[in-house]
């Protein structure tokens, strides 16, 4: 069984920055894929970033884009999000994720973590 810990969430004052971490622990972890995806209060989960395991090609959610940065080591089975420029709207709880396979849907993930809170004030 997989298991994923999110850390590094907080309180950040908009502009700021912050760097989550995911942790991932399991026998033969060797995913297709990890993510963050986010979900604000009252509001549906919604992507953030990706990040292929084997080659590091990443992508991005437009409000992430130029902001994020997804970063990942293979070795530690951790995988990074850097966020700058911090907005209150990016205020969310962030999940960390990983998939097996590279088909499905963009929600389509296997593992799950409990999330790290980010509140990013005004």
């Amino acid at each position: 069984q997989v298991q994923l810990v999110e850390s590094g969430g907080g309180l950040v004052q908009a502009g700021g920055s912050l760097r989550l971490s995911c942790a991932a622990s399991g026998r033969a972890f060797s995913p297709y894929a990890m993510a963050w995806f986010r979900q604000a209060p009252g509001k549906e989960r919604e992507f953030v970033s990706s990040i292929v395991w084997s080659g590091g090609s990443a992508i991005y959610s437009d409000s992430a884009k130029g902001r994020f940065t997804v970063s990942r080591d293979n070795a530690k089975n951790t995988v990074w999000l850097q966020m700058n420029s911090l907005k209150p709207e990016d205020t969310a709880v962030y999940y960390c994720a990983a998939r097996v396979s590279r088909w499905g849907g963009v929600y389509a993930y296997d593992y799950w973590g409990q999330g790290t809170q980010v509140t990013v004030s005004s």
